[in-house]
């Protein structure tokens, strides 16, 4: 498969709820970075990142971009109870499987913050 193919697929299972795909996705030293996981490995990310796919119900793409095995993907995130989130993820993939992804949260649907204006923090 190609990076873009194994990066779809990693979304699909989430949305499947496919543990059994996921886990044949991930090389054996994936590692997984975000601003609350700093290079976790497959045992912490399945303990950690794995249960939220109980909430996720889709997936849109907004932007997707390959650069060799390296794949960005901007997404909105559709969630059980109705909300939508944004993020940006940056997918390595080295064959055939996810060597690292490292996650960039963004925010609520609708925004947090009225059009034009900053908010101090978030609820």
């Amino acid at each position: 498969m190609s990076p873009e193919e194994v990066t779809r697929a990693c979304f699909e299972a989430y949305v499947r709820s496919d543990k059994e795909a996921i886990e044949g996705l991930l090389a054996e030293n994936f590692r997984f970075t975000s601003p609350m996981d700093n290079g976790i490995g497959r045992e912490a990310y399945f303990a950690f990142c794995w249960p939220n796919h109980e909430n996720i119900e889709g997936f849109v793409f907004e932007h997707l971009a390959v650069d060799g095995e390296w794949v960005f993907v901007t997404y909105v995130c559709h969630l059980n109870d109705g909300s939508r989130l944004r993020n940006t993820e940056v997918f390595r993939v080295i064959d055939d499987r996810i060597a690292e992804v490292e996650v960039y949260f963004g925010w609520r649907l609708p925004h947090d913050a009225l059009e034009g204006r900053h908010i101090d923090r978030l609820p």
